[in-house]
């Protein structure tokens, strides 16, 4: 079936080990840029945003572990909202600000 459809086989051995390595860095470092760009000039908003969503969104570990207080990271995540003009209760937003994050 494969061949009929000229689609590349991939054996066992041969699948990639995480979803990221289904797109080719270039293209993927090029996209995470052009999504963060609202937000790159602004370290704090980056790092709050990454260290939210590592935490899965949970503001009072993020708070903890960037040692402000939980309205701060409010405060932070909502900017970040704005500026990059997403909902960030949308899971599939935030997986793909998570790539981003990961491939910077």
């Amino acid at each position: 079936r494969a061949r009929a459809t000229r689609t590349p086989l991939l054996r066992h051995g041969d699948r990639p080990t995480a979803l990221t390595d289904l797109v080719p860095p270039g293209e993927a470092d090029a996209h995470a840029r052009a999504l963060l760009a609202p937000v790159a000039q602004a370290p704090a908003l980056v790092d709050t945003l990454r260290t939210w969503l590592s935490l899965h969104g949970s503001w009072d570990r993020t708070a903890v572990a960037l040692d402000v207080h939980r309205n701060t990271v409010r405060q932070r995540i909502t900017r970040c909202a704005t500026l990059l003009d997403a909902d960030l209760d949308d899971p599939d937003v935030r997986m793909e600000l998570w790539f981003a994050l990961r491939s910077r």
